[in-house]
């Protein structure tokens, strides 16, 4: 691990050096759709070879999850040498060559919470983009109030036999694999629940998409139906589940809340003069809009600088637990904001829903999208009332 200034210097030419010769010229240009995204698994089918071998490349060298150990299929870097990898990719315009549930929100619960053949057996694959992963969490009657899940799991022998439904499971009809909550003490709330993993090609499991304001959506509703499930799938102890759900959650909340810094579109003051154009002093040329888009980037280079902060308190240990659910709220209602602004500088050209001078009515439906922003991972409500609870020491209702 690189300690010195000289060490850095060291690792920053390196990496600059790897990435020029290893990032194809395809894979330096913006992602145009979400095709272009690539999430890895079994059944996904690359765009093109340059797609297919920048995650290979970087895979094997570990760094589409630079921060982890080697030994899991990381790239075992320190903060600092992280940083710079960030850096340099961002000079260069690499795209990021995975997107990950497994890498987001499962991964560091394994690193934290499964068992060493769990951890080496997904880890490799959740890093090297082999295996794709979804969430089973929310049930219809069980959202905000999560710990009120009913989806059974009884333990035979060596399996548990699964019963119940999930909602909102975001790529489920993609996911070869899920992370799921199920009930293991019906007699117990939050201490009656377990964590397990679960195959979505065993018997009994199916998923019925739903379809959201965007046309488009990447939700589904999952059923299980006397699904057989391993008693060695199981992550952490029986009925401990619960420490697991809130522990993967803050990550699920920073990744919610972080959407705008991971795959941010161009600058809504550029946009807004390209589409509106300028007044004889060179500014945007509607005072209305140039006065939302000015407040909206002050508050956005707030969020980055706190984004930022709370990173290097969370490495020191001095990170407040329920930050989370700050960053979360604050960011969900930042990029809705963004793209309200698109929208509007945009005019009715905006709202084109389909064709390809709009991509397919990306800015239109990605503006109804973020509608759910402010209501998956625990709705902004919910973590209003955390922070006035956890952070501000509020008394409750």
């Amino acid at each position: 691990m690189a300690e010195t200034t000289t060490d850095l210097e060291t690792f920053r030419r390196e990496t600059r050096a790897w990435l020029e010769a290893n990032c194809p010229g395809e894979m330096r240009q913006p992602a145009r759709t979400e095709a272009d995204v690539c999430w890895g698994g079994k059944r996904f089918k690359f765009q093109s070879e340059a797609q297919r071998q920048w995650l290979q490349r970087v895979g094997e060298r570990g760094w589409t999850v630079p921060s982890w150990p080697r030994e899991y299929g990381g790239g075992g870097l320190g903060h600092a040498e992280a940083k710079i990898l960030s850096q340099e990719m961002a000079a260069l315009k690499c795209r990021v060559p995975l997107q990950s549930f497994g890498i987001w929100m499962l991964g560091p619960a394994l690193l934290k919470y499964g068992s060493e053949e769990q951890k080496r057996h997904y880890l490799r694959q959740i890093a090297r983009g082999e295996i794709r992963w979804c969430q089973g969490y929310s049930e219809p009657n069980a959202g905000s109030d999560l710990a009120s899940l009913a989806t059974k799991a009884e333990v035979h022998d060596d399996h548990f036999l699964v019963n119940g439904q999930k909602i909102w499971t975001s790529y489920a009809d993609e996911a070869d694999w899920m992370f799921c909550l199920v009930r293991t003490d019906t007699a117990k709330k939050h201490t009656g629940i377990s964590f397990i993993l679960i195959d979505m090609t065993t018997p009994g499991v199916s998923t019925r998409p739903i379809k959201l304001i965007s046309g488009k959506s990447p939700f589904c509703e999952t059923f299980f139906d006397n699904v057989k499930v391993p008693i060695t799938n199981l992550v952490g102890e029986l009925n401990a589940g619960w420490t697991i759900a809130k522990y993967l959650l803050t990550h699920e909340r920073e990744m919610i809340g972080a959407i705008g810094e991971r795959s941010a579109p161009p600058a809504a003051g550029r946009f807004a003069a390209e589409r509106i154009g300028r007044d004889a002093n060179g500014r945007l040329d509607d005072p209305i809009l140039r006065a939302e888009i000015a407040r909206f980037e002050v508050d956005e280079a707030a969020f980055r600088a706190w984004i930022k902060l709370v990173g290097e308190q969370a490495r020191a240990g001095e990170a407040h637990p329920a930050i989370s659910s700050a960053l979360k709220f604050y960011g969900a209602e930042l990029n809705k904001r963004r793209w309200e602004l698109f929208v509007a500088a945009g005019g009715a050209d905006a709202l084109e829903w389909e064709g390809e001078r709009s991509q397919d009515g990306t800015i239109a439906r990605t503006w109804l999208r973020t509608k759910g922003n402010s209501i998956e991972g625990g709705t902004s409500e919910v973590q209003l009332n955390v922070v006035a609870k956890r952070i501000l020491g509020l008394p409750g209702a």
